[in-house]
């Protein structure tokens, strides 16, 4: 059973409220869960204590167990002390395909080619 330490969603259309919560990685988002840790409300300003509230003794106790944050969440355990978020970057996705690629390298060797020929001096003419 993988578990994960995330927010499910709550509040009106456009007025969105978060728990902190402890579920089975399977659960549906805003279903079930083994336990509530906290609660975030992005509504309030960025300074506010009241935006992030984290029950830091059960978020350490589930982290012990081995339950893993995400992205989101893991910013959260940061700010309290608790967690070191590492940076993430997912170039995979931004790189272009194979064909594109190709075309990219092509274009790249006709460029060096073409600044290669620039460069070189003049051959002075024969008389």
């Amino acid at each position: 059973m993988s578990v994960k330490i995330r927010l499910a969603r709550g509040g009106a259309k456009k007025r969105p409220h978060y728990s902190i919560v402890v579920a089975d990685s399977r659960y549906p988002r805003d279903g079930r869960f083994i336990e509530k840790i906290g609660t975030f409300d992005p509504m309030k300003p960025k300074d506010s204590a009241e935006r992030v509230k984290l029950d830091t003794d059960k978020a350490k106790a589930w982290l012990g167990k081995g339950a893993q944050p995400t992205d989101r969440v893991e910013r959260f355990l940061e700010a309290a002390g608790l967690w070191k978020r590492t940076a993430r970057v997912s170039v995979a996705k931004a790189k272009p395909k194979k064909k594109a690629q190709e075309r990219l390298d092509a274009a790249a060797a006709a460029a060096a080619e073409a600044a290669e020929k620039a460069a070189a001096p003049a051959e002075p003419a024969a008389e």
